[in-house]
């Protein structure tokens, strides 16, 4: 199988990663194909646990496959931005590719990310996630992927690439000086990345067969409280790009009408006590609501229909988490600078 890049390097940042990380790093050195030069850089951001010992045992394993794995530690915890960073200074591929500690790789991901840049113009190239996961805030979380990958498909070109199966040209990863370490939580930083990177002119591919395991939020109440974090960074991102805000190519735009409609039926209950006319104008806005559910059901039986039928409660409480975490960002992106330090008490949970 031919292939246009062969030199690469894999970054992994690692925290606290020691039950999981082994997988990750087998799966690394399952793949179909092995580039001739094939790194893997392993960050640990100050591990409190036996990460560091788990990943230097590999060490040897790696060698007896014929690849180079390193470890790096940082001095202090600086999270997974910083860590990113950090090996992608030691990365000698012509390609880097991030991916997360508690990633598991099918054997076809890495000759899949690398086949987008037999394109000269592609500098960056995004893998998709499956699941093993049972619990409903995972099946949930997954056919939400699958929708957003179905845009995806259908454009040339997208605009976002995230870091837990995000490629890049190295020499576009060092013009753009890497992820903004600004970003406190391991959230939207890759968001932020994707749109500089398009911004300075690059063109981006999604790899749909690029495909790797990952464990999404197992329940519904982890799920929500993720968008409510999802919420609140997008909001600080969209301060700096604000044109995306309108629209780009993994955000479906029945999610922002979703948004505006559940703000609106809470602001119709609220005032409603005073003006009880307005619970009827609430009750219009949730059968509107429930009309711009339809298309995901409709996807999300082909995949797991006890999801479907479940799908227009969740996706309320998905709107209205997602909601609740803009309204609380909106102060933050009024201010100077969205991404000076703010007291602990003050970041998105």
């Amino acid at each position: 199988m031919k292939q246009p890049i062969n030199s690469v390097s894999i970054v992994m940042p690692a925290y606290n990663a020691a039950d999981i990380i082994t997988t990750g790093l087998q799966s690394l050195l399952d793949q179909d194909f092995k580039p001739d030069h094939y790194e893997i850089i392993l960050v640990d951001d100050c591990s409190t646990d036996e990460t560091v010992a788990v990943i230097e045992a590999f060490i040897p394993v790696a060698k007896d496959a014929g690849v180079s794995l390193s470890l790096l530690r940082q001095s202090q915890n600086g999270g997974p931005a910083k860590a990113r960073n950090t090996g992608a200074r030691d990365a000698t591929g012509d390609v880097i590719i991030f991916t997360d500690s508690d990633c598991e790789l099918t054997p076809a991901w890495l000759g899949e990310m690398l086949k987008p840049f037999a394109d000269p113009e592609i500098a960056a190239v995004k893998g998709a996630y499956l699941t093993r996961q049972r619990e409903i805030g995972a099946r949930f979380a997954q056919v939400e992927f699958e929708e957003r990958y179905r845009m995806l498909e259908t454009a040339e070109t997208v605009d976002v690439v995230f870091s837990y199966s995000a490629a890049f040209r190295r020499p576009v990863f060092e013009s753009l000086n890497g992820f903004d370490t600004r970003f406190p939580v391991a959230d939207n930083e890759d968001t932020d990345l994707s749109w500089r990177l398009v911004e300075a002119g690059h063109k981006a591919a999604f790899a749909p067969h690029a495909k790797l395991y990952h464990r999404h939020p197992p329940s519904i109440w982890t799920y929500f409280r993720k968008k409510v974090s999802r919420g609140y960074w997008r909001i600080i991102v969209y301060r700096r790009f604000p044109e995306k805000a309108v629209k780009d190519s993994y955000t479906p735009q029945s999610l922002k009408i979703q948004i505006l409609l559940v703000l609106l039926i809470a602001a119709c209950l609220i005032l409603g006590l005073v003006l009880p006319g307005l619970w009827w104008v609430a009750g219009l806005l949730a059968l509107a609501f429930l009309a711009t559910t339809l298309s995901f059901v409709a996807g999300a039986f082909k995949t797991d229909p006890l999801i479907a039928l479940l799908s227009p409660l969740l996706l309320f409480g998905r709107a209205a988490s997602i909601g609740w975490g803009v309204l609380k960002a909106i102060p933050r992106a009024m201010s100077r600078d969205p991404l000076a330090p703010v007291k602990p008490e003050e970041k998105a949970s």
